[in-house]
């Protein structure tokens, strides 16, 4: 690649993770289709974009650490019941057509973003439920769930995680943003882009400008969403979704 081409890399990733570590996910929509548009093939690109959304996950974790919001236990049942999936899902997508899956996780993600909008207080401030026994078990079932998406597909999934973060532990935005990020940012897609790359090919030339910019751009959004609070996350949790859905639906 010439070095405009890794200029624009740089500018597309920041750019994608920025918004990504601001809303909670949906560095995909821009990210995998540049990845694409610049001669990638499917597999490679999403194994390619899989590896530097790991340095999304790491610049948003050196921001949000300062904040010391994190529960441990919370976060280990997080990666117990994501990563598995997220394994299971990166080997379903290799020689699977995923047009009509995408379709259906773009209505689904569309339809996230307009259930946040019609719940006004929704994610405003930490009410913690389904703690018991019987609500961790049922919350880790769906947060392996969307691990198998997380593996299998390219954009939304860490949206699915913020607002089922919110929505069933009870969550506000910013504390659900910052699991989503650390999380899934870092341990499950990392392990899908160990799992694609071992089934699949990863541009590892490509990878440095890709990498800073999601370095940066992870470490900035963090940085905004920690300084704008609960009301702005969820406006933004809200316009991701609903471009990110259509982008799905259209292709």
């Amino acid at each position: 690649m010439s070095y405009a081409e890794h200029l624009i890399l740089f500018l597309i990733s920041l750019l994608a993770n920025l918004f990504s570590a601001f809303s909670g996910g949906g560095a995909g929509l821009i990210q995998l289709p540049a990845l694409i548009f610049l001669g990638l093939p499917f597999a490679v690109a999403l194994a390619t974009h899989k590896v530097a959304s790991v340095a999304l996950g790491i610049g948003a974790t050196l921001r949000h650490l300062r904040e010391r919001s994190l529960d441990g236990r919370f976060a280990a049942l997080m990666l117990v019941a994501g990563v598995p999936g997220v394994v299971l899902g990166a080997h379903l997508i290799i020689g699977v057509p995923g047009r009509v899956a995408e379709i259906a996780l773009g209505v689904l993600t569309a339809g996230l973003g307009l259930y946040s909008a019609l719940k006004p207080t929704l994610g405003q401030r930490l009410v913690a439920s389904h703690r018991d026994t019987r609500g961790l078990l049922l919350g880790a079932l769906v947060l392996f769930g969307i691990g198998v998406l997380n593996g299998s597909l390219t954009s939304g999934t860490g949206l699915f995680v913020t607002l089922w973060l919110v929505r069933w532990f009870g969550l506000d935005y910013q504390r659900a943003v910052a699991y989503t990020l650390i999380l899934v940012g870092m341990f499950w897609n990392g392990a899908g882009a160990l799992t694609l790359g071992l089934l699949s090919e990863i541009r590892w030339s490509w990878l440095p400008a890709l990498l800073l910019g999601s370095l940066l751009g992870g470490y900035l959004g963090a940085h905004l969403a920690i300084s704008k609070g609960n009301r702005w996350i969820k406006r933004g949790y809200e316009l991701i979704t609903l471009v990110v859905g259509v982008k799905l639906i259209v292709g």
